[in-house]
């Protein structure tokens, strides 16, 4: 498919026409630079094979070089006038309708995707990174892979290991699903409005054996919270609230789970919080 991919002199005049402004309350920062967005494609692997779901398109940049693969995509816009816009944009850089699906919607709300996405790749909003990841993995258990391009400390911590001083939840939960790595840099410039932070890129894959039930990864998730709620604190007394209610009752568990009751949650792979979710029971 010949696809032609946007400038920063087109997006500038798309946000003009469409009277956009961007807004730090939806994290939006534009990406005009080609050779990054192909380079978050490839670095996705994404093949005319694939199905991609994007989650904030913005005004399409990233979705024209995902589209110039041959692959199909679902982009989620929260935006409605960038979601109208879209399509059109599309077709007017050689994109046939038909692989194209725009989906105006928050993304944390969403739980419902055409096509059956296996890859998801997404520039997004600083803001809520997080929780949309998680909740895209929690909902769509067919993606199998993908590529974000998000904060440079939201990307750290989300690919960081046990022992670390940024390992915290949301690296553990990351990890519930499968592993994740740091794949690049990204320069401030870019991105129009240029941002005051740096960013990277940040590549999963999913686990081919999911790792628990929904009930297992609520459980886990429950214990990871208070675990890293009170982070200075040994385990035996961040997670006796969870434990049985005494940090005596937690350290019962938790010598049975195989874990020093003396130790914090940042040295706890997400096996050893598997493993004191099952020994509560």
């Amino acid at each position: 498919m010949t696809v032609t991919l946007l400038g920063a002199a087109e997006i500038r005049a798309l946000a003009a026409d469409l009277d956009v402004t961007p807004t730090k309350k939806l994290g939006q920062n534009f990406v005009v630079d080609a050779n990054t967005v192909r380079k978050i494609v490839h670095v996705a692997r994404v093949s005319a094979a694939d199905r991609v779901v994007e989650i904030g398109p913005g005004l399409g940049s990233l979705t024209l070089a995902i589209l110039e693969t041959g692959a199909p995509v679902t982009a989620v816009e929260i935006d409605h006038r960038l979601a109208e816009r879209l399509p059109a944009t599309a077709a007017a850089h050689g994109v046939p309708a038909e692989a194209l699906t725009v989906v105006d919607a928050d993304a944390l709300r969403v739980t419902e995707l055409p096509g059956a996405p296996n890859v998801l790749v997404a520039n997004l909003p600083y803001n809520v990174s997080v929780p949309v990841l998680l909740h895209f993995l929690e909902t769509f258990e067919g993606l199998e892979r993908g590529v974000v391009m998000v904060q440079a400390e939201v990307g750290e911590r989300l690919a960081a290991g046990p022992g670390s001083k940024i390992y915290g939840a949301p690296s553990v939960k990351a990890a519930w699903y499968g592993a994740w790595r740091l794949a690049g840099t990204v320069s401030r410039q870019v991105f129009w409005p240029v941002p005051n932070v740096d960013s990277v890129l940040v590549a999963f894959e999913r686990d081919a054996v999911p790792r628990g039930t929904d009930a297992q990864r609520r459980a886990v998730f429950q214990i990871v919270d208070a675990a890293f709620g009170q982070r200075r604190k040994m385990l035996r007394q961040s997670l006796s609230e969870v434990l049985g209610g005494s940090s005596a009752v937690a350290s019962e568990l938790l010598t049975a789970a195989g874990v020093d009751p003396t130790t914090r949650a940042e040295q706890l792979t997400i096996d050893d919080f598997a493993r004191i979710a099952a020994a509560r029971g």
